[in-house]
């Protein structure tokens, strides 16, 4: 009766089980490289579709009080636009913001993926303050490399046609008339309210993004999600950034206008606005923003989780 115990040997299967449990719970890491090709396949498909929108809230946001005002709103800056320029007209502009939006978002994933590998915990896990400073740092490298300069060559191009007779011919035409003119400091206008509205857009989007995803996957990090649930996550942390930072957008817009001449700096421009036009002018353009960015961070998270699942098969990096 006593040898029964021992020839049983109830020890062998709870230490298989105990030497698999670490291994099935460690989440898996995105190469910084993966992140960068996803990230940027991911941003130009994206701003192909949602540029119109882009286009609507730029403008209003460029349509001063003064004057008076050139649109009512939303479907009538619509209607002018197709009927002076036709459909492409919503679309003047496209190609800056297409050579910006690529690189964007590869430096923007590839830097995010690059921090967040590094401050996961010992489970590969990675927690909602740590991604909100991830995301911080992935804004403030992609305000700083790539959105600045193109987000002011975009704005100058929309504002431009609002001109007249416009004077630029085409993205590369246009860089040159701006360097030309203003030296490479016309392209970096707005550059503090760009890093601050780009740094606090990524720290809330992904702070977002990564509770949604702590809390669907529970206590198991490597559970799938299903493309529409990221999505879902997306357009959540989409909205969440809007209301978050839409002041800031604002004054980087008008900053980076061709009336930038006005304001002596970002400070500058943020206290007229107050003064001339009152707070509810921090807001203008909300509405169509709200539209374009949740769809664009929906898009954006899907493509770019179905990216890395393909470069996860076709390029192995553990």
């Amino acid at each position: 009766m006593s040898g029964q115990p021992r020839f049983v040997s109830p020890f062998y299967r709870p230490q298989c089980l105990a030497a698999a449990a670490p291994a099935a719970g460690k989440a898996k890491l995105t190469h910084p490289g993966k992140a960068i090709l996803a990230g940027g396949i991911a941003g130009g498909i994206e701003i192909c579709i949602t540029f119109p929108t882009e286009y609507v809230k730029t403008q209003l946001q460029l349509d001063e009080k003064a004057n008076p005002p050139k649109y009512k709103g939303i479907v009538d800056c619509v209607k002018q636009t197709v009927n002076g320029h036709g459909v492409r007209g919503l679309y003047r502009g496209l190609s800056s913001l297409l050579y910006g939006s690529i690189p964007k978002a590869a430096v923007r994933f590839g830097v995010f993926e690059f921090l967040s590998n590094k401050m996961r915990d010992e489970k590969g896990r990675l927690d909602s303050t740590r991604g909100l400073f991830c995301g911080l740092g992935a804004g403030v490298a992609e305000a700083v490399l790539i959105v600045c300069p193109m987000e002011t060559v975009k704005v100058k191009f929309i504002h431009d046609q609002t001109s007249a007779n416009p004077k630029y011919k085409g993205f590369f035409h246009g860089v040159r008339e701006i360097i030309r003119v203003e030296g490479l400091k016309g392209t970096y206008q707005g550059l503090t309210a760009t890093v601050l509205k780009q740094g606090s857009n990524q720290a809330i989007r992904f702070y977002v993004m990564t509770s949604l995803r702590n809390w669907y996957k529970g206590d198991d990090p490597n559970k799938a999600i299903n493309p529409l649930i990221t999505g879902l996550f997306g357009a959540v942390a989409g909205a969440a950034s809007v209301f978050g930072n839409t002041p800031l957008d604002v004054v980087k817009t008008r900053m980076q206008g061709l009336e930038a001449h006005k304001y002596k700096s970002t400070l500058d421009c943020a206290m007229k606005i107050m003064k001339h036009e009152g707070p509810k002018a921090f807001y203008k353009g909300t509405v169509p923003r709200l539209g374009r960015v949740c769809m664009d961070v929906a898009i954006v998270f899907i493509i770019y989780e179905e990216v890395v699942k393909v470069l996860n098969i076709v390029w192995k990096t553990d």
